[in-house]
């Protein structure tokens, strides 16, 4: 299906940021993904990721989220918590971060432009362990508020800044 992206956002991070925000989802597509490549914050932290709205990020307590953690190096683990302010996407490791090596993800966002359903989206992440061991996670959230939402932001826990990486937001043709 050639064409059937449209790209509507990018952000490449090249020094210092505290968070990065896509905005541009209206009623134009239904569907969108972002695609996240090379991220990597200044030190490791948990990558997290909020719905906006009106341009603003939602932190209130309405993000429930789970998703299943594969390892190469190790177990399977499942994950997930209700009620949270964040939708928790990942954990960095010090070496990983000292390495250079960056992470990537794929996410796709459902009904965001619906005012009267949940925005929830699916996530596709993958990551090289500073023990050359591959891992990802694979799952989604919903944010639990019936009213439409206009973006992402993504943020590390604890305040820890983006030392890297680039977010492309698509619409996916009707």
């Amino acid at each position: 299906m050639a064409g059937s992206l449209v790209k509507i956002a990018e952000t490449t991070v090249s020094s210092a940021v505290a968070s990065v925000t896509l905005t541009g989802i209206d009623s134009t597509y239904d569907v969108y993904q972002i695609i996240g490549s090379n991220i990597r914050p200044a030190s490791a932290k948990q990558l997290e990721v909020r719905v906006t709205k009106g341009g603003s990020a939602q932190s209130d307590s309405e993000y429930d989220w789970a998703y299943k953690g594969i390892y190469t190096g190790g177990t399977f683990v499942n994950e997930g918590e209700n009620g949270r302010d964040s939708f928790f996407i990942y954990n960095t490791y010090e070496e990983t971060t000292a390495s250079g090596r960056g992470n990537g993800l794929s996410m796709y966002l459902f009904n965001f432009n619906n005012a009267s359903e949940y925005s929830f989206m699916t996530l596709e992440q993958t990551y090289l362990h500073a023990t050359g061991n591959l891992g990802g996670n694979q799952g989604g959230c919903v944010h639990t508020v019936a009213s439409a939402s206009d973006g992402v932001q993504f943020i590390w826990d604890g305040g820890a800044n983006f030392e890297q990486g680039t977010f492309t937001l698509y619409g996916l043709k009707k």
